[in-house]
């Protein structure tokens, strides 16, 4: 039934990939893992994969095309570790049959990418470019051709210089300016693409973009974060009012980054941070979308932002929500830190971790989504990005090996498995990344891929962690787990 992966898996076709050697599953121990195991998810669970427009695309000055606030960012010498920029990355934009292909071939049902709004609007508002458009058009026509269900973000980070000029997320008026662009783009695309996402991760935009200052657009301040988290609230009810009715059979959400937060010690300093912490990276999106409200931590600091209607248009009825969720935080009190007092605080002893340092735990995967279900009406919920970033070695026929992350991502689908036993309501899993990509304020020197891309050529290599996916996608579209 899928022998289109045998474009991929060839070099491997009589590999056993779900045991690992033991020498594999050493590079992320155990703890707190779940107990070892064979992911088992349901028959219709969807698989999928996830990227964004600015870290793949390339093609920056293509197609009409104008700078977003990540082509001036990257641009900024000492603003990316490695110096690398986006205007190539993945070459998608010229490349982009070929990756549908590969996505083909893994099998993957369900691909989730951005839209790259100054592609769309050049200067944020007025005319719509309609070559940009185009390039959409054709990747949405090429996926389904393919059998493969489009999932479109309508912003990934990448705003329009233009907009930026005029206040970008601190002014109030980006909420309406994005309700255009939504409208715009899901009317042209609405009739085949059906699941939309209005916004990505919009805490950590607001708290690292607008906050600490080490992503675009380099603002910095409590100030600069409160104002830009509350636009970009306000820009995602608004946005999906604006489009609600364009298509009957839309399924409207939105991705928000969750995770645990602990505190780094029982010190009473560190436990009110921690509480801070959480307010600032989840409540911040829960509460006004779940129950109209912002956390009452921070009420008092967004109440002069908040105009009547405010809440109720954030409120906005949903018929998904996207989470991206990667691993912990541990917290302790800091008098210096913009956010709440609170910053990052050393990890546990002998706590896992991926190369950037960020702690492992597939349990708290489940405990974000037991979350969702106890407090926030448990709803229909896809895992739009998980992965881990690893040091790859050069391919081997034709094969990146890479164990760590092929181990990293058996624990999570079987915590995912887990969550669905305990009654959470989680339809689907979207790795992060399809490809390498460039990996924001670290450049290219990152890898996330579950295949791998040599910038210089573009050559892309099929990661063992890809085809392990491909296995369990087979085997559970089959209606029986391996």
């Amino acid at each position: 039934m899928l022998r289109r992966r045998d474009l991929l898996l060839s070099a491997l076709a009589a590999a056993s990939l779900p045991a690992l050697p033991p020498a594999a599953r050493a590079q992320t121990p155990a703890t707190p893992l779940p107990p070892a195991g064979t992911p088992r998810l349901p028959p219709d669970f969807l698989w999928g994969a996830s990227t964004s427009a600015y870290q793949i695309e390339g093609a920056v000055k293509e197609g009409g095309r104008k700078p977003s606030i990540w082509d001036v960012f990257s641009h900024t010498p000492g603003r990316i570790a490695d110096g690398t920029n986006g205007d190539i990355a993945c070459d998608h934009y010229n490349r982009y049959a070929d990756d549908v292909a590969l996505m083909a071939g893994l099998g993957l049902q369900a691909y989730r990418f951005s839209i790259a709004w100054p592609r769309v609007m050049p200067e944020g508002t007025g005319p719509v470019n309609a070559a940009g458009l185009d390039f959409y058009d054709r990747l949405v026509d090429s996926l389904l051709a393919r059998g493969i269900q489009p999932m479109a973000c309508l912003y990934h980070w990448d705003l329009p210089q233009a907009l930026q000029a005029r206040g970008g997320w601190h002014n109030r008026d980006m909420a309406q300016w994005f309700a255009d662009y939504a409208s715009a783009t899901v009317g042209r695309l609405g009739d085949r693409v059906k699941p939309w996402a209005m916004l990505n991760e919009p805490s950590v935009h607001a708290i690292f973009g607008h906050g600490f200052g080490n992503h675009a657009p380099g603002q910095t301040g409590w100030d600069s974060y409160v104002k830009a988290q509350h636009h970009q609230n306000l820009a995602q009810g608004t946005g999906m009012a604006a489009v609600r009715g364009l298509h009957p059979d839309l399924k409207l959400g939105t991705v928000l980054s969750l995770q645990p937060i602990h505190p780094a010690s029982q010190d009473p300093a560190d436990i009110a941070a921690a509480a801070r912490f959480d307010a600032c990276w989840n409540t911040i999106n829960l509460d006004p979308l779940f129950h109209g409200r912002y956390p009452a931590l921070f009420a008092d600091d967004f109440a002069p932002l908040v105009r009547p209607g405010d809440l109720e248009t954030i409120r906005a009825p949903l018929d998904f929500l996207g989470v991206n969720y990667y691993g912990p935080s541990y917290i302790r009190h800091d008098a210096n830190a913009f956010l709440g007092q609170a910053g990052w605080g050393a990890l546990p002893a002998d706590t896992p971790q991926t190369l950037l340092g960020w702690p492992i735990s597939a349990q708290g995967m489940v405990d974000v989504l037991a979350r969702l279900r106890d407090d926030y009406g448990n709803p229909p919920v896809f895992i739009t990005e998980n992965g881990a970033c690893y040091e790859d070695p050069a391919p081997v026929d034709g094969v990146v090996k890479d164990p760590a992350r092929t181990e990293y991502l058996r624990a999570h689908l079987v915590a995912a498995g887990e969550a669905i036993a305990q009654g959470c309501a989680l339809k689907g899993y979207f790795v992060w990344s399809l490809l390498d990509n460039f990996e924001w304020a670290e450049g290219e020197r990152r890898r996330f891929g579950v295949v791998r891309v040599d910038f210089e050529t573009q050559r892309r290599t099929p990661k063992q962690s890809g085809l392990y996916l491909a296995r369990l996608i087979e085997a559970h579209r089959a209606g029986a787990a391996p």
